[in-house]
């Protein structure tokens, strides 16, 4: 067994990196509005205890719950990270460290994984966390009638185990190294046992203790006293409102209602970056945009007619003109370029009408006429996208006729249905999730409907690997794949960008999930507090 976590050296070359250390120690940093350069955010000082943060957040139902299994939006999944503690945890340089489980053991093979439970962690209703918690927290997702987000995350678990109330041991149908990546996804949630089942009322072991939530509308919580992390939850209480409208949340920002907002309008951003009592953070993560064609039906089916879709978008012009700025060019894989096993040797795909014109004659075609559906509700600016794409295509003999389909329903009607469509990934911190999750041959969520032989072996091979250097080669070339054989065109991955008053202080922020990884409220402090 080789040892990997938070208090020991371990034999894996990805946890030879050290884990973050405190701002006191080394300061703190912000990525500014253009994601070019580094501004040094004013706080000499250890972080702060006091306060009443408030925050704006872009989403939040009436149909929301408390129950993890069921967190859909930026809102549950902000009072997840707020509220639970998790076995793991994903810091500012996207390295996996331990939370609740304070050091593992990984059998060679990466299909058993032993995991050491931290001491003294409680739950707000006054219980110690044991072993039996993890199980019933873990089965809650695993169980045959389970709607749970994360029952794709848990089937391949083969059983989850007690030895003894310090000890979880995980036994997985195949292996795979990233098995402590996945237990921090916002869904897995560690909560009491009642009765041998999941306590799902809201009761956690995080930073806050819920207050009030009313649902669609706004939740808030008080700092946990008997938190097992004496260096965050630094507010003594927080608010989440959700305010769908972005004016809305723009406004109430530079009013002061709010403290801090995501998913700025990226159209009249300049004007919030006017507000010296403001910070813009934008920050590269794992977020795209992208077009999918189904590869089981003509035209799609053919290679050559998939990559003359892909050489005729202009990329830059989508970065510039949708995102402003606020993103990178995509190359028609899922991997983001802040994730450890980005291939950074591989050649820039770029608009090319000659190269488009190239492949639609290897495919026997002289031209191509085909529709694409598109709504905002794809993703923000993804009808203005459209027009865009439609104009630069018809360069290169493509003539795409624009479907605008209605923004209600999208997801049921258009998503995984329509031939050519518009849609998004909010990503996956690892590059196996995002594979396994939206690429391989049987995944739910494949867009492209595609099937690759020899990338759905590399992936399998991969997963189990432990040898990083070998596992590079391996997603190197399942990004190559992506790229020329692939059911989709990724032209840009787009930032998460949020806007903050001058009085939050932080140290750099996480791009795992928006919201500093969705623990803004434990990270974060009042600089003047």
């Amino acid at each position: 067994m080789s040892k990997w976590g938070e208090h020991s050296k371990p034999a894996l070359t990805v946890s030879r990196r050290s884990v973050l250390k405190s701002a006191a120690a080394v300061g703190a940093l912000a990525i500014t509005s253009s994601g070019a350069t580094l501004s040094v955010v004013a706080q000499e000082s250890a972080p702060k205890r006091g306060g009443h943060f408030k925050l704006g957040v872009a989403a939040g139902a009436t149909s929301d719950s408390l129950d993890p299994g069921t967190y859909t939006n930026s809102f549950t999944e902000l009072f997840g990270k707020t509220l639970h503690g998790y076995l793991t945890g994903i810091d500012a340089d996207g390295k996996v460290n331990g939370e609740i489980a304070e050091s593992w053991d990984v059998s060679k093979d990466a299909k058993t994984w032993i995991f050491k439970l931290r001491k003294g962690v409680e739950f707000h209703n006054g219980k110690s966390l044991d072993a039996k918690d993890v199980l019933a927290s873990i089965n809650h997702h695993r169980e045959e009638q389970s709607k749970s987000g994360a029952k794709p995350i848990v089937d391949p678990v083969d059983e989850v185990r007690a030895d003894g109330p310090g000890t979880v041991v995980f036994v997985l149908k195949d292996g795979n190294a990233d098995f402590p990546y996945l237990l921090e996804d916002f869904h897995l949630a560690i909560v009491p046992s009642k009765d041998g089942k999941a306590d799902v009322s809201g009761v956690g072991a995080g930073g806050y203790v819920l207050d009030n939530i009313d649902y669609g509308v706004k939740g808030t919580g008080k700092r946990f006293a008997n938190y097992w992390k004496s260096d965050a939850a630094w507010f003594d209480s927080f608010e989440a409102l959700a305010i769908h409208d972005v004016t809305a949340r723009t406004n109430a920002l530079a009013t002061g209602q709010i403290h801090a907002m995501e998913r700025c309008d990226l159209k009249t951003i300049h004007l919030l970056e006017r507000n010296k009592d403001l910070e813009i953070v934008s920050i590269a993560g794992t977020q795209f945009y992208c077009t999918a064609m189904d590869c089981k039906a003509a035209p799609f089916d053919n290679a050559d007619v998939r990559l003359a879709v892909k050489h005729a978008i202009n990329r830059q012009q989508l970065l510039d003109t949708l995102l402003h700025g606020h993103g990178k060019l995509g190359n028609d894989h899922p991997i983001g370029s802040t994730n450890r096993f980005f291939a950074k040797n591989l050649p820039q795909r770029e608009f090319d009408p000659e190269k488009a014109r190239f492949h639609l004659k290897k495919a026997g075609l002289s031209d191509l006429k085909i529709s694409l559906s598109t709504a905002d509700a794809a993703f923000p600016g993804a009808v203005d996208a459209a027009a865009i794409y439609q104009q630069d295509a018809a360069k290169a003999g493509v003539s795409i006729d624009v479907v605008r389909e209605p923004n209600d329903g999208y997801w049921d009607t258009v998503w995984l249905k329509k031939p050519f469509y518009m849609s998004y990934w909010l990503g996956r911190p690892t590059a196996d999730w995002m594979f396994s999750q939206g690429y391989a041959a049987d995944a739910a969520w494949n867009q492209g409907h595609w099937k690759n032989a020899r990338f759905n072996e590399l992936l399998v091979a991969a997963r189990s690997e432990l040898d990083d250097a070998k596992r590079s080669e391996m997603y190197a070339e399942m990004q190559s794949i992506c790229r020329d054989d692939g059911g989709e065109v990724i032209p840009v991955f787009a930032n998460n960008v949020s806007a903050l008053s001058r009085k939050i202080a932080h140290t750099k922020l996480a791009s795992n999930w928006d919201l500093d990884g969705f623990r803004c409220a434990e990270r974060w402090w009042f600089a003047d507090a």
